[in-house]
């Protein structure tokens, strides 16, 4: 899954961007967090757990 197709869907959903990480970014949305990879592509099972994760 490409990147920016995850982040939009971590937005659309609330989250925000908190802070850029070494390799990272964060996004917050009240308490919870999620911690993206900041790569072109990420890898399909870790984009599934994440969707899944928040019901995305």
């Amino acid at each position: 899954m490409k990147h920016r197709d995850l982040v939009k869907r971590l937005e659309n959903a609330g989250f925000q961007l908190v802070r850029h990480g070494g390799g990272h970014d964060v996004y917050r949305r009240g308490k919870d967090e999620e911690v993206i990879p900041r790569h072109k592509e990420i890898n399909e099972i870790l984009a599934r757990h994440i969707i899944a994760k928040w019901n995305l």
